[in-house]
């Protein structure tokens, strides 16, 4: 066993967790918010939550990813609503989702999603909140996220932020569930193997719907003010963010277990969209000058427009937000 699995011991099983696995099965989706704690309660139907039993929570689905125009947001959010549950944990505005990335100093990860690998995998470390409140025992989200062909599998353990710098940081096997063993030491094997760091991180604000009556495990997302920063990766720290979409253009995900309902294409279709390959780490990434801006870059738009980056335009400076 390598050295560094052998540090920190095991905690006994949580009392307040009922037995079973250390993973949810392949169609265990949940509808609520990415990375709500396991045994907390939700308003959202749990129809289509198959939740892992314990903090470790694993699953497929297919993601599919459109660039709107802000000002085409309000009828799309009518739409949504008029046929889909709004996320429990985001009320009327939503809620923030910070993640900082790690990679190799030559960008292994950013190259994997560039180059369209079949097989690809990236590792954050991931808040939902407000970012100034974080502190050493706010509970973050260490999650591995992985592509293999078209099906997007994730995997991720609840943590106290002070536990997860520790894992990932100082790559030390941190106090955990016996069943999240297995998750943690693959993901000290990254850490150590592929001597990951932070690299960037990545902020919005993130609305939420989920699917209910035969649409269950549907879920759509609408991310607005996609912001970064290539520095200060400490997920609370009073930093200075840049915008790396331009705010007149929101990302639309819509993230199926098996199907898309008609209603949902069809109004993609009216709607004109046509589905991107944009991540939002890659465009972190391109827009710091870590790598050389890809076909797939969301060009900067300081028209307030979106047509600017929907046609690809010649970039200028993006400006700064908190």
């Amino acid at each position: 066993m390598p050295p560094w699995l052998r540090r920190g011991p095991s905690r006994a099983p949580d009392p307040q967790l009922p037995p079973g696995p250390p993973t949810a099965s392949a169609t265990g989706h949940r509808p609520d918010r990415d990375g709500q704690d396991e045994r907390a309660p939700s308003d959202d139907q749990v129809g289509h939550a198959l939740r892992a039993p314990n903090r470790l929570h694993a699953f497929n689905r297919y993601e599919i990813k459109y660039l709107v125009p802000t000002v085409d947001v309000p009828a799309l959010r009518d739409e949504f609503t008029a046929r889909m549950n709004r996320d429990s944990h985001g009320g009327s505005t939503g809620y923030g989702v910070w993640s900082v990335y790690y990679d190799t100093d030559g960008l292994r990860f950013y190259w994997e999603k560039i180059e369209g690998l079949r097989f690809r995998r990236k590792l954050r470390v991931r808040h939902y909140g407000d970012r100034s409140t974080v502190t050493d025992d706010s509970i973050v989200h260490v999650e591995i996220k992985q592509r293999v062909n078209r099906v997007t599998q994730k995997r991720r353990v609840a943590l106290p932020y002070r536990l997860a710098r520790d894992l990932c940081d100082q790559r030390q096997l941190v106090d955990h569930d016996p069943s999240q063993r297995a998750f943690l030491e693959e993901v000290l094997e990254l850490l150590c193997g592929l001597d990951l760091q932070p690299v960037a991180m990545t902020g919005y604000q993130r609305e939420a719907f989920v699917g209910r009556g035969s649409d269950l495990g549907l879920r759509v997302t609408l991310d607005h003010r996609v912001r970064g920063r290539d520095r200060d990766f400490h997920l609370g720290a009073d930093a200075e963010n840049r915008l790396i979409v331009p705010a007149s253009l929101s990302v639309l995900e819509i993230k199926a277990n098996e199907r898309v309902p008609y209603w949902l294409t069809d109004l993609t279709g009216r709607s004109n969209m046509s589905i991107v390959r944009m991540s939002k780490y890659c465009q972190s990434v391109e827009a710091f000058g870590r790598a050389p801006r890809s076909v797939f870059h969301v060009a900067d738009d300081p028209s307030g427009t979106g047509t600017g980056a929907l046609a690809g335009a010649a970039p200028t400076p993006s400006r700064s937000e908190v």
